[in-house]
């Protein structure tokens, strides 16, 4: 355009001129010969000098060269683009073709061993010190163990390194014992090598099985059964074996009967459930209770707090062999690191196995005071920081070996603790010393009034209370721990156990990109519980969003099960959103109980609703008639209809005497509306308080609301 423009700008007086001269000329024929001039010149008039088309054909050739250069330039352009495109999809294309040349390399020597293995058989015998004749040994004995090996070339580097410390103690041993045989049949079982990860788990199960098989196994070949202990891909990933990961695999296998679950966790037992470690498990009279960690329920059945018996799993090295796929559990093995973009992890040993989809379940860490992680060696030693089963397995030997105890914290973990060991103190001369800085137990839960109450309860037990006791300083003094606390009191005890609370584990956030709540802690998820794409997040650290109650995370048994079902579920394609409010329960005892649900805050306004308990109204009488001692998975499958108040009359009101907190129901507000709801030794109504908190209305009379709950009921 700007060619043709500029074309026009210098053609266009010479076209003016020329018409000007012809218009001249014509008047002057005119007026000479006194005639009119035939109209036919103008017709062929040309904007060129008279008589000449010159300035027309340049026009045309300009105007045409400019044409002709344009499409010359788009086509070389366009022509360009192409072979440049070309060039980059010829070169994607290739990238595949330039692994393909590394698996024969790796696979040439087993080939070359599989042609000739009776020839190398008697070369080992004869000179048993070189190393290119141990390879087909191992190829020889099992024909299992080299499909194995084919089918993980991607980790050839981790299996040259295997093979080599599975080779190299057999000429060691073929030096002393001329027959090959023997090397052969020990050395061929990678399966039975890769047990010795489970059988510290299995050790404390007691499965006969995987008892014998470990004794095969020497000492030597350990490390190198380490690159077949389990698969290099997993389709469900499941990081954590706690309560959440274990609701979700049984979903995922609910759903995907064929599925194939690998669970990871960092501790050396199968998955298990946790409130019997504060709760059940100390009031067993059984004094082996500690190795089979199994209890009496409040009801009287016995049970282990394993969720499954080890016959229930799969074996991590069989998971890929298995026909209809199962779920195998990988103890001993932490993930540090998660690669989003690959779909996989890293081990601590740095094996990494890929994955489909990922769920994290990492529960949390507890937390412990400063003054004590400064105190020293010798106080960190005999602090007790209490989550797992090991700490339960401790602090029992603690408290039979020991004289004195303190227990920091006055929360639901404190609390129990206090009550267990108190009630323990009673047949031995343990001292059981219970502080924290709030003025009762459970302050920052219970109302003022309520938690006087319980605190007389805890001290019935046998246990010193020290309220309003803020820690200044720890240390060790003439063989005894010095707790020194702000007012100037000092504690002297034996053994210390920090209940202050949970820290969620987050640790993989930052490897993964993944986003960290920075108000309530945990991984940040949408209403399904995923953080990513193909990543879910359930249990203690996941931060997720409550429709009623907003932004939340939850520390409870009964969130783990509810949270880690619907992960598993999603995982399996269901996209349902998270709605469940789940709920608590703590037990002081055999006889005091209680069940909350929603937001129970002391510092909110509380309507409390009481009445004279009964025989039944206890935590051994609700686990009796409801024939189960996990009350949350029994109560979170109820249903309730909408509150309508009974027709009974009105209860009187409730005297301020402690005699008559038996049992009832406390109303947490926020606005005139009902957020928590706490059934005080009332058992079997959770439905109704999750009904309530749910349908979000401001009631005028709570006195109403309590009789949904049955409490004036004998």
């Amino acid at each position: 355009m700007w060619t043709c423009k500029n074309l026009w700008k210098k053609l266009a007086p010479l076209a003016r001129s020329s018409s000007t001269l012809c218009r001249q000329n014509a008047r002057g024929v005119l007026f000479n010969n006194e005639r009119r001039l035939p109209l036919v010149p103008q017709a062929h008039m040309s904007s060129g000098t008279p008589g000449s088309g010159g300035d027309n054909n340049l026009y045309y050739l300009l105007v045409g060269a400019t044409c002709v250069g344009g499409g010359f330039y788009a086509y070389r352009t366009i022509k360009g683009d192409k072979e440049r495109y070309q060039e980059r999809i010829n070169e994607i294309a290739s990238r595949p073709n330039k692994v393909v040349p590394e698996q024969p390399i790796t696979e040439a020597p087993g080939e070359q061993a599989a042609e000739t293995p009776q020839e190398i058989a008697p070369v080992t015998e004869d000179a048993p010190v070189e190393t290119p004749e141990v390879t087909p040994i191992v190829e020889e004995v099992s024909p299992e163990v080299a499909a194995v090996e084919q089918e993980d070339p991607p980790t050839t580097p981790e299996a040259e390194i295997a093979r080599e410390s599975v080779v190299e103690p057999a000429p060691e041993e073929s030096v002393g014992t001329p027959d090959a045989d023997p090397v052969v049949k020990s050395e061929p079982t990678p399966v039975a090598g890769s047990l010795p990860a489970e059988t510290a788990e299995l050790q404390t199960t007691t499965e006969t099985e995987s008892a014998a098989e470990p004794a095969i196994v020497a000492p030597a070949e350990v490390p190198a059964s380490t690159p077949v202990e389990f698969p290099s891909h997993a389709p469900y990933l499941l990081i954590g074996g706690g309560t959440a990961s274990f609701a979700a695999a049984r979903s995922i296998r609910a759903r995907d009967p064929g599925a194939r679950v690998l669970i990871i966790t960092d501790e050396p037992d199968l998955p298990y459930m946790r409130p019997p470690l504060s709760k059940e498990l100390w009031f067993s009279d059984d004094p082996s209770v500690v190795d089979t960690l199994r209890f009496k329920q409040w009801n009287g059945k016995e049970r282990s707090i394993y969720f499954q018996p080890p016959s229930f799993y799969v074996s991590p090295q069989d998971l890929e062999k298995v026909e209809n796929g199962g779920v195998a559990v990988l103890t001993g093995k932490k993930v540090v690191h998660m690669d989003v973009r690959g779909n996989k992890v890293t081990l601590s040993d740095d094996t990494e196995i890929s994955y489909d989809k990922c769920l994290i379940a990492t529960g949390g860490i507890p937390r412990n005071l400063q003054v004590i992680e400064r105190a020293g060696e010798e106080v960190t030693k005999r602090t007790t920081l209490f989550r797992k089963v090991e700490d339960f397995k401790a602090l029992d030997k603690v408290s039979r070996d020991t004289k004195s105890i303190t227990i920091i914290g006055g929360g639901f973990l404190g609390s129990e603790l206090a009550c267990a060991l108190g009630r323990r103190s009673a047949d031995s001369d343990l001292e059981v010393i219970q502080m924290f800085p709030e003025k009762g137990n459970m302050g920052k839960v219970l109302p003022e009034y309520l938690s006087n109450w319980t605190t007389a309860k805890v001290k019935s037990e046998g246990v010193a209370v020290i309220t309003e006791a803020l820690v200044k300083a720890v240390s060790f003094k003439d063989g005894k721990v010095e707790i020194k606390l702000k007012d100037g009191r000092v504690v002297k005890t034996d053994h210390i156990v920090a209940a202050v609370g949970l820290e969620p584990s987050v640790e993989l956030a930052k490897s993964a990109g993944l986003e960290v709540d920075s108000d309530f802690g945990g991984f940040r998820v949408n209403a399904e519980l995923q953080a990513r794409s193909n990543i879910w997040v359930a249990g203690d650290a996941a931060c997720f969003y409550d429709i009623r109650l907003g932004r939340r995370r939850v520390e409870h048994h009964d969130h783990a099960v509810v949270s880690g079902r619907l992960a598993g579920e999603n995982m399996t394609g269901a996209n349902k959103p998270y709605w469940h409010q789940s709920m608590f329960w703590s037990d002081l005892g055999p006889d005091v109980g209680y069940e909350a649900i929603g937001i129970v805050d002391s510092s909110l306004p509380t309507v409390g609703v009481f009445a004279k308990a009964t025989a039944k109204d206890t935590p051994k009488a609700a686990t009796e008639k409801s024939g189960t001692g996990i009350r949350s998975e029994s109560e979170t499958e109820g249903t309730a209809s909408s509150p309508v108040a009974s027709s009974t009359p009105e209860p009187p009101p409730v005297p301020e005497q402690k005699d008559n907190y038996g049992k009832g129901v406390i109303f947490y507000l926020r606005d005139k509306v009902v957020v928590g709801i706490i059934l005080w030794n009332v058992f079997n109504r959770m439905p109704v308080a999750r009904k309530i908190i749910k349908d979000g209305e401001e009631h005028a009379d709570l006195n109403e609301v309590a009789k949904l709950f049955n409490i004036h009921d004998d």
